[in-house]
């Protein structure tokens, strides 16, 4: 958190966002979401909320709103949230006959509210609120239990290739609707899917696809490499006999759920297994710092696997090489696969040395 009375640390930016950022801030439609972008932009040049605040002409509170706002949901975290209740929409988006689309400014001008606000009806009734599913596939089974395994495939489908984009609303009603069946296979589909991660669910709001943003991903992993790498350079070469048949039961527990394809349990175990590695560090602190965040690993690691289309049982063995290494006497070789580990460069071939091995 932010210590009182020092200002936050500049914000880090990717080439990618930067450029995202750049063209939010020029947006003529939506002057909020210009300006917010303009905050972040400026802060990340390492200004204090203070110094942006003057030359935005708004308050220190809302430099910092935005700008923690930015650190914790990525770009989309600019946009107005979804709001509770049933969203106001809109009863038309021509005028007087004409047969273009009216703009925000007419339509604001039309209801009496804000441009800003015009936006996030629409966006709301047509994005946030419903958005389009693929066109109707009739799904039928032989059995009832059967036909929420096809809704659950058909809606893990549209998520995992984008058709359904993380912060999409999933509506049971539409679900049913596009497959053809009743709200309770698509209920049951949809509890799975949040049980597996790939749905969130907000109270009073519904269902939403999960959504990690890109300074979360780097940053989760970024926390990882120094707490693995640390707990592991104090463990390798002083565990005992049990404490390395642990992690292997785990590698095991791996292994038979990548057998079996079941990705929840295969999830468990790589968590538990990792969890343990920063126990057997030897260092209480790091167990606690990794439970910290462990919760954000869970989700970018819900998200990751659901796009992976490698080996799991590739995977399940890289992780005995991990024990192998914690197991051996050489600390640097253990830092340097749990390192690429971390960063994700391992999922299916073991890391090659990029010079002579460290004496």
């Amino acid at each position: 958190m932010p210590v009182p009375g020092r200002p936050p640390a500049p914000l880090v930016l990717s080439a990618t966002e930067r450029r995202q950022l750049a063209e939010l801030a020029d947006s003529v439609d939506s002057p909020n979401l210009a300006l917010r972008a303009k905050i972040v932009l400026l802060c990340a040049d390492g200004r204090a909320n203070k110094d942006v605040a003057t030359a935005l002409d708004i308050t220190p509170a809302t430099v910092g709103k935005w700008r923690q706002r930015f650190v914790r949901l990525g770009a989309g975290g600019l946009r107005d949230g979804v709001r509770g209740g049933r969203p106001r929409l809109l009863d038309g988006t021509r005028l007087n006959g004409d047969s273009r689309p009216a703009s925000t400014r007419e339509l604001a001008a039309r209801f009496g509210v804000s441009q800003s606000t015009i936006s996030r009806r629409t966006r709301d009734t047509t994005v946030h609120r419903h958005p389009r599913l693929p066109d109707p596939v009739p799904v039928v089974a032989r059995e009832a239990t059967l036909l929420s395994d096809h809704v659950y495939e058909a809606v893990r489908g549209w998520i995992i290739t984008g058709q359904l984009p993380p912060g999409s609303r999933i509506v049971e009603s539409d679900v049913a609707g596009a497959l053809g069946t009743s709200q309770t296979p698509a209920r049951e589909a949809i509890r799975r899917l949040a049980l597996e991660g790939l749905i969130t669910h907000r109270p009073r709001l519904g269902n939403f696809v999960t959504e990690i943003s890109q300074v979360e991903a780097r940053e989760a992993r970024e926390a990882r490499v120094l707490l693995e790498t640390a707990a592991a350079r104090r463990a390798t070469g002083r565990l005992t006999p049990t404490e390395v048949s642990r992690l292997r039961l785990e590698v095991t527990h791996m292994r038979n759920a990548a057998k079996s394809n079941d990705i929840v349990a295969f999830r468990e175990a790589d968590l538990r297994f990792h969890r343990l590695v920063c126990a057997l560090g030897g260092n209480s602190m790091l167990l606690r710092l990794w439970t910290t965040i462990e919760p954000a690993l869970w989700q970018l690691q819900v998200v990751s696997s659901a796009m992976f289309t490698g080996d799991w049982n590739l995977m399940a063995a890289r992780h005995g090489e991990l024990v192998d290494a914690l197991a051996g006497h050489d600390p640097n070789e253990a830092v340097r696969l749990f390192t690429a580990h971390g960063m994700g460069q391992s999922s299916t071939t073991r890391p090659r040395r990029s010079g002579p091995a460290t004496p």
